[in-house]
């Protein structure tokens, strides 16, 4: 293999992986895309509700787990929401 043969095949690799950076960033980012989040999104705040309730106190690291917890009955702990959809 020739010195000027090869040279080229070297400047290959770091070029391509440039590219395939480039390509990925400007992908991901969206950078020559523009948004104006605040004047092009309309968000209705409606205010918040339900209850937050203190039960029971757990000071220290002695307890793993808290007691009377609902991570196992799954099915209880996620319910559909019936009300108004619109």
């Amino acid at each position: 293999m020739s010195d000027d043969g090869g040279l080229w095949l070297l400047t290959l690799g770091p070029a391509s992986a440039t590219g395939l950076y480039w390509y990925l960033y400007r992908y991901y980012r969206n950078t020559d895309k523009s948004h104006a989040f605040e004047r092009e999104t309309k968000v209705d705040a409606k205010p918040v509700t339900g209850t937050d309730n203190k039960c029971d106190e757990v000071i220290g690291t002695r307890e793993t787990r808290i007691r009377g917890d609902n991570v196992s009955a799954y099915r209880q702990r996620v319910q559909r929401v019936r009300g108004d959809t619109s």
